[in-house]
């Protein structure tokens, strides 16, 4: 999905794409060993097709990235099927861009984008997690539709709240 005025695309990401994006991720987070772990995760379940990763490019440069995770396979699903069970529901996962990009509508187009590929491919529902602490972003995801509270959850320290959002 081009915005081809701003320089702006929205579509699932090149291998290439991929890297760079989490290239840019470990080292913003240089450190942090959950990082390198991640990025590596997210290359090889995209490689095989357990999930899918979208990115925001301007000028052609990857400035953000979401994830469907498609499989309970999926280390950040980790069995539960309430979150993504392969054919009934997916998740959006590890929504980012880049400071300077925030705040202009470009992760609600790549939302769109991604419950679009979902919904073509036969999902029924998204789920969607969000610190509880995250104020702001609950409410844009209450906002986006995602109004069905699934589970709580605690990871990494913090509870993590869980919606559903229905597809048509």
């Amino acid at each position: 999905m081009n915005d081809g005025e701003k320089g702006y695309e929205y579509k699932i990401a090149s291998m290439d794409e991929l890297r760079l994006r989490w290239d840019r991720n470990i080292a913003e987070n240089a450190g942090d060993e959950r990082w390198i772990n991640w990025g590596n995760e997210a290359i090889k379940d995209n490689k095989i097709g357990k999930c899918k990763t979208f990115v925001i490019l301007f000028n052609k440069v990857p400035i953000g990235e979401g994830t469907l995770l498609l499989s309970p396979e999926c280390s950040g699903i980790n069995g539960r099927t309430e979150l993504a069970d392969g054919n009934y529901r997916t998740n959006i996962n590890a929504l980012r861009i880049e400071k300077k990009h925030e705040g202009q509508g470009h992760i609600s187009k790549l939302v769109k984008h991604m419950e679009r590929y979902a919904t073509d491919r036969g999902y029924k529902a998204i789920t969607i997690g969000v610190e509880a602490s995250e104020t702001r972003n609950l409410a844009i995801y209450l906002h986006w539709g995602y109004n069905t509270f699934v589970m709580s959850a605690i990871e990494d320290n913090a509870l993590v709240l869980y919606y559903l959002k229905a597809l048509e």
